[in-house]
């Protein structure tokens, strides 16, 4: 799997188009690590990636991709090696538009709340990259501030899982 990753990233690097890959596993491929690499810039948003924020950070891939414990060991350290690397948000988020409907980013934009409030504190860095990548998904200003809520409320949403 991690090969196939390796592989999606360098297409989606290159991709202006639909996300990487022609076929069903491939687009997947490609949103999941988006989605990972999105959710790691969060929880490296703030001086200190607490255990509490790696753990929401798996448990949001966990989730919402239905992997097994290997492939979301191995999407989280791809994810992470690309986070590193990458050189904008941009190519990642505009990766999601194109793939997830508007509620399926809602409950992305949730995890990422999730991911912000999971040491117990909103860093001034945390809420300003979460208004940046709401505005790069163009998430609707009262959808944004809900999915803030329930993540602050530790509500378990019941919008549609991020698979495409």
């Amino acid at each position: 799997m991690i090969s196939s990753l390796k592989a999606l990233f360098n297409s989606l690097t290159l991709t202006s188009g639909a996300p990487a890959g022609h076929d069903p596993q491939g687009r997947e491929h490609t949103l999941q690590l988006a989605t990972g690499v999105l959710l790691i810039e969060m929880m490296r948003a703030d001086a200190e990636c607490t255990e509490h924020e790696k753990r929401a950070v798996v448990g949001a891939l966990r989730d919402k991709f239905t992997l097994a414990d290997d492939e979301v060991a191995r999407l989280f350290e791809l994810a992470t090696t690309t986070s590193r690397d990458a050189p904008d948000l941009f190519t990642f988020t505009s990766q999601l538009n194109r793939g997830f409907s508007l509620e399926q980013k809602v409950r992305m934009v949730e995890y990422l709340w999730q991911v912000a409030f999971a040491d117990g504190v909103l860093s001034h860095h945390e809420n300003q990259l979460m208004l940046k990548l709401g505005d790069l998904l163009y998430i609707p200003r009262a959808e944004f501030v809900a999915a803030k809520q329930r993540a602050r409320d530790g509500e378990n949403s019941s919008a549609p899982k991020l698979h495409s």
